[in-house]
């Protein structure tokens, strides 16, 4: 039997690739006395940053609807934020007590 022309009658092996050097992807891992933890402290207004800007350059009551809707997701982040510091072992409650104390003195 003749084989196709260009055809080798051989087996070819897979092309052999020059094996890359691998990086994590998050970088190189963190040790527990180098890391300087920062602890959450939880805010009375998420949302006065946003409100500082102004109104949202939308026509008619869409400007209104969408800083309700903005305020919403804020107050929910915070929130959420709060509970993972806490979780975590990172919420910060001395300032916050403080605060508090302070409001109620006022």
């Amino acid at each position: 039997m003749t084989t196709a022309r260009g055809r080798n009658t051989r087996s070819r092996q897979p092309a052999r690739r020059k094996a890359r050097a691998t990086r994590d992807f998050w970088g190189g891992a963190i040790e527990a006395d180098d890391a300087d933890e920062e602890l959450i402290r939880p805010v009375s207004e998420p949302t006065a940053l946003i409100r500082s800007l102004g109104s949202p350059p939308l026509p008619g009551n869409a400007a209104n609807a969408a800083e309700h809707y903005f305020a919403v997701v804020y107050e929910r982040a915070a929130g959420l934020a709060v509970a993972l510091a806490a979780a975590a072992d990172m919420l910060d409650l001395d300032d916050a007590n403080e605060a508090e104390v302070e409001a109620e003195r006022s």
